[in-house]
């Protein structure tokens, strides 16, 4: 029998079986940030085994609550730079040079096809895109993966979804993923591997295979995954060019990751999305969706863009695309979060923070501070944001506040008409 990526990549880095069903997995990198990560820190410290596996594959950021907003958060971040100090962490971005953590890693080259990858954070699935398994896991594997350099997993379980058609102007990764999730719940992929395949999967850039592999943690799954292939390879050849001799060879040697053609899986789920319009979410939970046409009319207070879902520069290209020429309506606060310095600083050489502010928008430094209702951007009780992020919880960007998930290009739109709207209202 054949076998899935993700069990591919659990073969290559079995480290034991002590039980049926558990694999003991090495790890290629283990990603850290000050909000989970100082628990484990502490934990170690007092057990005296303050140290770490390998400094080379260890990554940290502040990048939750930046800067501190108290003295609570400023402890947070002391306890993960000292750290990081201690275990000559090379990688660490302090602020100045820290980003979102799902956006600056990438970014940064630190993902191959066929990884381990683990952080004490559910997004983390959103590394998979490479081709690689990456899990947000407790703090307990966390502090195993830190010290060890290990961490336990089930035998992967692979839900396979074949995604074809082209989609229509106007309809984003976003809308993509939001779509899936209505159609499973959010329990759809429980304890199981999502892959993205098909078409419209393989015609995405990096960027919008990180966005829905963001997502797949919505719908339940332990990660979400995409094949590597020509457009990963791109994406990473200034960080792997001097490990191949072309690009085709990185390319061959990426493909021993893709499932085997007898690969076997819990389900397959197949849809043609050419007729797919923007979707935003409904309510509080993910899988609760409408399409955006569906919800004119609907008021808003705040417009937020950002996010490790999107906020990177395409993300803000497309929506400065609409805003360029306009204001944001009265009585609606934007606020804008390029994901990474880089991000930001491409936004500025583009004229794209020009256009953001013109239109009437608050810009930030990179932060997750709105998203998880922490800072830059929390809601009053009572209060309706229209937000680029991936979770509408109950209180999630504040307590009493509603949350709509939708794309860069309908949280524009919505921005301008002060109700949640179609962006193709506003192209062209």
């Amino acid at each position: 029998m054949g076998k899935t990526i993700a069990q591919k990549i659990f073969s290559s880095h079995l480290v034991e079986s002590p039980f049926e069903g558990t694999n003991i997995l090495k790890l290629d990198r283990v990603f850290c940030h000050e909000i989970t990560t100082p628990i484990a820190i502490n934990d170690l410290v007092e057990r005296n085994k303050d140290r770490v596996f390998d400094s080379t594959k260890i990554k940290a950021v502040i990048d939750h609550v930046t800067p501190a907003k108290d003295s609570k958060c400023a402890m947070q971040e002391k306890i993960l730079r000292d750290w990081a100090k201690r275990n000559n962490i090379k990688d660490f971005f302090d602020i100045g040079a820290n980003g979102v953590c799902h956006a600056i890693f990438p970014e940064k080259g630190f993902v191959r096809p066929g990884f381990t990858v683990i952080m004490g954070d559910s997004h983390t699935c959103t590394h998979g895109a490479f081709g690689a398994f990456a899990a947000g896991v407790g703090t307990t594997d966390l502090e195993v993966g830190i010290l060890k350099g290990v961490c336990s997993f089930r035998e992967p379980k692979a839900i396979k979804f074949v995604l074809n058609g082209k989609l229509k102007d106007g309809v984003y990764a976003k809308d993509v993923i939001l779509f899936l999730i209505g159609q499973i719940g959010v329990n759809g992929a429980t304890n199981c591997v999502a892959e993205f395949t098909g078409p419209i999967v393989d015609n995405m850039s990096m960027e919008e295979r990180m966005t829905i592999c963001n997502m797949a943690v919505e719908a339940g799954a332990t990660s979400g995954i995409c094949f590597p292939d020509m457009t990963t390879v791109e994406y990473l050849w200034p960080f792997i060019k001097d490990e191949f001799e072309s690009k085709e060879a990185a390319l061959k040697e990426y493909s021993k990751w893709i499932d085997d053609e007898d690969a076997e899986y819990e389900k397959v789920y197949t849809f043609d999305l050419s007729d797919l319009e923007p979707i935003c979410t409904i309510e509080y939970k993910p899988d609760q969706i409408k399409k955006v046409s569906e919800m004119k009319g609907t008021k808003v207070d705040q417009v937020y863009i950002g996010s490790c879902t999107n906020g990177r520069i395409s993300d803000l290209r497309v929506a400065a695309e609409i805003l360029k020429g306009h204001k944001i309506s009265e009585g609606v606060r934007g606020i804008v979060s390029p994901a990474t310095p880089l991000v930001y600083k491409m936004a500025l050489e583009e004229g794209i923070i020009k256009i953001f502010m013109d239109a009437g928008f608050c810009v930030t430094n990179p932060t997750c501070g709105a998203c998880l209702g922490m800072s830059n951007g929390v809601l009053a009780e009572g209060e309706v944001c229209a937000s680029t992020t991936n979770r509408n919880f109950n209180g999630r960007m504040g307590k009493g506040g509603m949350v709509h998930l939708m794309s860069p290009a309908t949280a524009a739109a919505t921005a301008i008409a002060g109700t949640i709207t179609n962006s193709c209202f506003f192209k062209g």
